[in-house]
């Protein structure tokens, strides 16, 4: 037996009691005529103490050789602590040590196992397993298991089945990058690693499992970002004979479950907002409604003077900043440097202060006067103290644009509580995209995507105005969630095969498997994917995923710690019937 208790497990009431514990050493302090050391394990941390009067000398010669990170096993008593510690659970005790062991010697770590140490990212990702030892990688990660025991708990309650699905399927032209995979048995052919179990789960909707969820590993080869990884996780719900509504209400409960077991907070309010409204209101499809700041349109009160900014500019849009009469000058002046950075894009920025005597002042006093700045406070729901932030030119940029500076402005102005939870459903995607590039539509989501029953008619005439009946589930200004109805007939997934671009020849070699099954009477159905590691992320109070998940790629896609993507032997691409130039 390596340990009777766990190094976080000990209390005041196990005084006198002879106990067995195992872990790290996370320091020690050598006094001379006596040596404390703090043993650590997943649990927590326990003091030892070695002394001159009760140890015996070469246990003390063993004690004081202990390092950093070694693994020992110490047996002794349990003892009140002399000096007590109220930040440690265990801090009114100590072990009097009666038997040392080092299980394992350890070189000198790297970085230190602290929750605040001294190694970078990159040194950290190299030596993940150690990063693992520091509270707060360890403390997501358990914290990941509970949020997923918690889906599986509510899914389960609502009779949805876990099914596995396959990880070696076939490539498809639409969305991401595949991942593939070679064939040794089966020359010059090739899997793809799934992006998600689309297909498969819309199989089992045919094969009537009426409802399905896994928690499942995909993978897109595209650039990372903070919130990206090429291997992610999804929770991936299925259900058959539902519409949107059903779908909803039931995603609904899920998040409230787990905002509720987890933070034990109500949500009682899912808002809902169309596509082209938070376009309008917010720039972008996933809004954080933490906060205010809506956009305001300026078109009508701003191109009636002789401003050629503005009189030339497709769109005129602000915002009401809360309190951001009070920037100084230089602030302003790093507010609009931050916009011209090329991540943004923007020219420059306009600005009127609405000030406390109910008078305005804009950087453009010398083209707009009092009513005219009066009505842009109006338009913009602007307050006496608040400052109006106005931007101009092509719709889809300005919008993008000023969408990233109300989230820094609110990122600045402490506006975006970690503890406060605001989900919002957003729907009526469109169902199709047009791509300059290739010249024709691509999905938006998906192929199998439904559009709007009233509006298959216009894939004809209008295919750009088509809505999908899809939906995303939007939490604190992230997509967690995303899904739709699917097309479940053959003769409408053709049609929509079609305007995608797909001859019948392609359709059916790359989708004919799906269409065959449609014929065998498939159901109305549809769902729904969470992102596992943002979700989780989000509930944790944070919004970049890597440090809950438990050995992450770095930016480049790169596991830094077992050094993959690498090379393989010759041996194995010649059965693969691969040829690679290495120059």
């Amino acid at each position: 037996m390596y340990r009777s208790h766990h190094c976080g497990q000990l209390r005041s009431s196990n005084i006198n009691e002879e106990v067995t514990l195992s872990g790290w050493v996370q320091k020690s302090r050598d006094k001379g005529f006596v040596i404390w050391v703090d043993l650590r394990d997943r649990y927590g941390i326990t003091q030892l103490i070695f002394d001159a009067e009760r140890t015996p000398e070469a246990m003390m010669t063993m004690a004081k050789s202990l390092g950093r990170e070694f693994v020992i096993q110490v047996t002794g008593s349990v003892i009140e602590r002399a000096s007590k510690n109220p930040n440690l659970e265990t801090g009114d005790i100590e072990i009097l040590v009666s038997k040392l062991t080092v299980l394992n010697e350890a070189k000198v770590p790297p970085f230190t196992i602290e929750d605040q140490t001294d190694g970078g990212e990159e040194l950290r990702m190299k030596y993940r397993y150690l990063d693992i030892r520091r509270n707060p990688v360890k403390d997501n990660l358990i914290f990941r298991h509970k949020v997923t025991q918690e889906v599986r708990s509510y899914l389960s309650s609502q009779e949805f089945v876990e099914v596995e699905t396959p990880y070696l399927i076939k490539s498809t032209p639409e969305g991401a990058r595949d991942f593939v995979v070679p064939s040794r048995m089966n020359e010059g052919q090739f899997y793809a690693l799934p992006q998600s179990p689309q297909t498969f789960k819309q199989l089992l909707m045919v094969g009537g499992m009426d409802k399905y969820f896994q928690i499942v590993k995909c993978f897109r080869d595209e650039d990372l970002r903070a919130d990206r990884q090429p291997e992610f996780t999804q929770i991936d719900c299925e259900m058959a004979f539902v519409d949107q509504e059903d779908i909803l209400n039931i995603f609904e409960g899920l998040t409230r479950h787990l905002i509720t077991s987890i933070h034990g907070k109500d949500i009682t309010s899912f808002p809902r907002m169309t596509y082209d409204e938070a376009m309008e209101t917010y720039g972008n499809d996933k809004p954080d409604i933490r906060f205010g700041m809506k956009f305001g349109e300026l078109n009508a009160v701003t191109q009636h003077k002789d401003f050629s900014v503005f009189n030339a500019a497709e769109l005129v849009v602000g915002i009401a900043v809360p309190g951001g009469n009070s920037f100084t000058r230089k602030e302003i002046d790093g507010i609009i440097n931050w916009l011209k950075r090329p991540q943004i894009g923007a020219l420059g920025m306009i600005y009127s202060r609405c000030n406390d005597d109910g008078t305005y002042k804009s950087s453009v006093d010398k083209f707009y006067d009092q009513d005219d700045l009066g009505k842009w406070a109006e338009v913009t729901g602007a307050q006496s103290g608040d400052l109006v932030c106005v931007l101009s030119g092509p719709t889809d940029k300005v919008r993008a644009q000023l969408s990233a500076l109300r989230m820094e402005l609110a990122e600045r102005l402490g506006l975006r509580n970690p503890k406060e939870f605001a989900p919002l459903w957003v729907t009526d995607f469109p169902l199709l995209e047009w791509d300059e590039d290739s010249k024709r539509y691509h999905a938006m989501h998906h192929p199998f995507t439904a559009p709007k029953p009233d509006q298959i008619s216009l894939l004809d005439t209008d295919p750009g105005a088509v809505k999908a009946n899809a939906y995303d589930l939007v939490l604190n200004g992230n997509e967690i969630g995303g899904g739709s109805i699917r097309i479940h007939d053959k003769a409408t997934q053709a049609l929509m095969f079609d305007h995608l671009g797909f001859t019948p020849e392609e359709a059916k070699e790359q989708f004919g498997f799906l269409m065959n099954a449609f014929e065998y009477g498939a159901p109305p159905h549809g769902g729904l994917a969470f992102g596992l590691d943002r979700l989780v992320a989000i509930l944790g109070g944070q919004e970049t995923i890597r440090d809950f998940i438990a050995f992450p790629k770095n930016n480049s896609g790169r596991d830094v710690m077992i050094d993959a993507p690498s090379p393989i032997d010759t041996t194995q691409l010649n059965e693969l019937h691969l040829k690679v130039d290495l120059k």
